[in-house]
């Protein structure tokens, strides 16, 4: 009963509020709206309105009433939520108390945006979209996919010699605009940080390209001077967009200015550079060597800082530096991963790994973060389905991922996670760029 009282009591406030309401004046009235204008009813978009040929005009107002009519007859009478003056009155429910919380939210303004809880560990809720590429798969091997640093834009690249980029949606990822490199399969595609170029390299060529998307125009770097390689293959872009880091043979590292695409400096490893990357700060790069040693230069002095031994490694594969600065991965020919914090790693020439991944049985070669650290990808191009994904900080793999009831990934190339890590995607052999939601994350 008392629950009843305050029910009706609210009611009549309402109702009270509601009648102050509808007998306010108009703030404006403007003369024209009283003016009787006839609408010319044999458009097609009216013509249905009609109820014989007499009425080829209608004022306003008779158009307004014969809209209601429609509208009423196909909702079978006024519904609760169209009447002003009266409010469906139901009994309360625990969802009506929410539903109120609700309103009160949307009558007030402030800051309602916080941090998303860390992502659990165990499974990891994620869905299957439309390869990111449905629309131009390549043909053959996909060498390269990755994320525009911010636009909500993904880029493939491959052996068929063309650079393609694809609005992602999720749902059906039209293609933008696809350029062609003649004679001149991918070898590795990337954005500039301020997402304006593509740069290409080739499988066999000294030469590079940077596409300029504003501009249109494809301009190819016929040679570096300085660096004297037979090819350029492999290279890495500063996180602060200065410099482009080329890989070259018998341990040779080009510094080159990102702006000019000219030499800045030259830095040596002992034997081989088989992987490189920068810090998320620019200042320091992690060089890892084909005999497992990773060096740690310094970028402004070129000058090496430290070096370490990857504890067990026989040949370096891949390194990979999360965004923030806490973890180093190297992943090794034997197919472990060893990930350590950064401050063990510049200190320590023996360091021992927080965590030896051991789940993939062929050489690791593919590792990367994603934007919030809290998950690392670690892959293998040398057998089917061997991409795992690794939560952080509990070192656990999820087990839900990849699905082992269906083949979809093949040989994984590349891998890559959307600026905000709504989006994970796997470029694989067959010409696809398989494209998964991660559903913790809200923003692409």
């Amino acid at each position: 009963r008392k629950s009843l009282r305050k029910d009706s009591s609210d009611s009549e406030v309402e109702n009270e509020a509601k009648s102050k309401f509808l007998s306010k004046k108009p703030a404006w009235v403007d003369e024209d709206d009283e003016a009787e204008e006839n609408v010319d009813m044999t458009h097609r978009y009216r013509r249905d309105f009609m109820k014989s040929d007499a009425e080829k005009t209608l004022t306003k107002k008779k158009l307004k009433r014969r809209l209601e009519e429609q509208f009423q007859r196909a909702m079978g009478g006024v519904p609760a939520w169209a009447e002003l003056g009266n409010r469906k009155k139901s009994k309360r429910t625990a969802s009506d108390s929410d539903s109120d919380e609700d309103d009160d939210l949307l009558c007030r303004t402030g800051n309602f945006i916080s941090n998303s809880e860390s992502l659990p560990r165990g499974i990891l809720k994620m869905s299957t979209c439309l390869p990111a590429n449905q629309e131009r798969f390549a043909n053959g091997k996909l060498a390269t996919v990755q994320f525009h640093p911010s636009a909500q834009v993904v880029m493939t690249a491959g052996r068929d010699r063309s650079v393609s980029l694809f609005q992602v949606d999720g749902i059906r990822n039209p293609r933008i605009q696809s350029i062609y490199l003649e004679s001149f399969p991918v070898y590795k595609a990337c954005f500039s940080v301020d997402g304006e170029q593509v740069i290409a390299t080739g499988t066999h060529h000294k030469m590079f390209f940077v596409y300029d998307m504003m501009s249109g125009s494809i301009i190819p770097m016929q040679k570096v001077r300085g660096v004297e390689e037979r090819f350029l293959r492999d290279f890495e872009i500063s996180p602060d967009g200065s410099f482009m880091l080329v890989t070259g043979t018998s341990g040779y590292l080009y510094l080159l200015s990102m702006k000019t695409k000219e030499l800045i400096s030259t830095m040596k490893v002992n034997g081989r550079c088989t992987a490189s990357a920068f810090t998320p700060d620019s200042s320091k790069i992690y060089s890892y060597s084909k005999e497992g040693e990773v060096f740690i230069w310094d970028v402004r002095s070129r000058k090496c800082l430290h070096k370490f031994e990857d504890e067990g490694s026989l040949e370096g594969k891949c390194i990979a530096v999360s965004k923030n600065n806490q973890y180093v991965a190297c992943g090794s020919a034997s197919g472990v991963v060893n990930l350590y914090t950064t401050d063990v790693c510049l200190k320590e020439n023996h360091p021992k790994p927080v965590k030896a991944i051991m789940n993939l049985v062929t050489s690791a070669t593919c590792v990367t973060f994603n934007p919030t650290t809290e998950i690392l990808a670690v892959a293998s191009r040398e057998t089917d389905e061997a991409v795992k994904l690794v939560h952080i900080p509990s070192y656990t793999v999820f087990s839900n991922f990849p699905v082992f009831r269906r083949k979809q990934i093949y040989l994984a190339q590349s891998m890559d996670f959307s600026p905000r890590s709504g989006f994970f995607s796997v470029a694989n052999n067959k010409g696809k760029a398989l494209l998964f939601r991660l559903k913790h994350y809200s923003d692409f």
